[in-house]
C-alpha cells in the first residue's frame, strides 16, 4: 500500500485542521493505520490509530479530547480531525499503517512499516 497526507497548514491555536491519508495499491482492509508527527528538533511520536477490523480507536493522551481519527472505506483514506490545536501541536504529521501491529506495540512509531509523506502543520500563537 502506498499512503498520501494531505491537509496540513497554518492555523491560529484554538483552531481545526482535518488532514487525509488516502491509499493506493490495495485497501485498508487489515491494517492499522496511525497519525504520527515530529516537532521540530524532536523526535517522531505516536499521535492516533484506527485498526480497521471493528473501527477501534487509540489516542495519545494529549490527542484525547481534541483529535478524532476515523476511516471511510469506500475512499479508502484514514482522517486526523484535529480540534483546539495547541502551539505545541506544530509539527510534520506522518499517516503511516501495518498488518501486523499488535495492541502493546500500536504506540510504538516502530511498529508501522509503510509511511507516507509527511503534511506541516504549523500552529501560531
Amino acid at each position: 500500500v502506498q499512503l498520501q497526507a494531505s491537509g496540513g497548514g497554518l492555523v491560529h491555536a484554538g483552531g481545526s485542521l482535518r488532514l487525509s491519508c488516502a491509499a493506493s495499491g490495495r485497501t485498508f482492509s487489515g491494517y492499522t493505520t496511525g497519525w504520527l508527527r515530529q516537532p521540530p528538533g524532536k523526535q517522531r511520536e505516536f499521535v492516533a490509530a484506527i485498526r480497521w477490523s471493528g473501527g477501534h480507536t487509540y489516542y495519545t493522551d494529549s490527542a484525547k479530547g481534541r483529535f478524532t481519527i476515523s476511516g471511510d472505506s469506500a475512499k479508502n483514506t484514514v482522517y486526523l480531525q484535529m480540534n483546539s490545536l495547541k502551539p505545541e501541536d506544530t509539527a510534520v504529521y506522518y499517516c503511516a499503517a501495518s498488518r501486523s501491529v499488535i495492541l502493546s506495540n500500536i504506540g510504538a512509531v516502530g511498529a508501522y512499516s509503510t509511511w507516507g509523506q509527511g503534511t506541516q502543520v504549523t500552529v501560531s500563537s
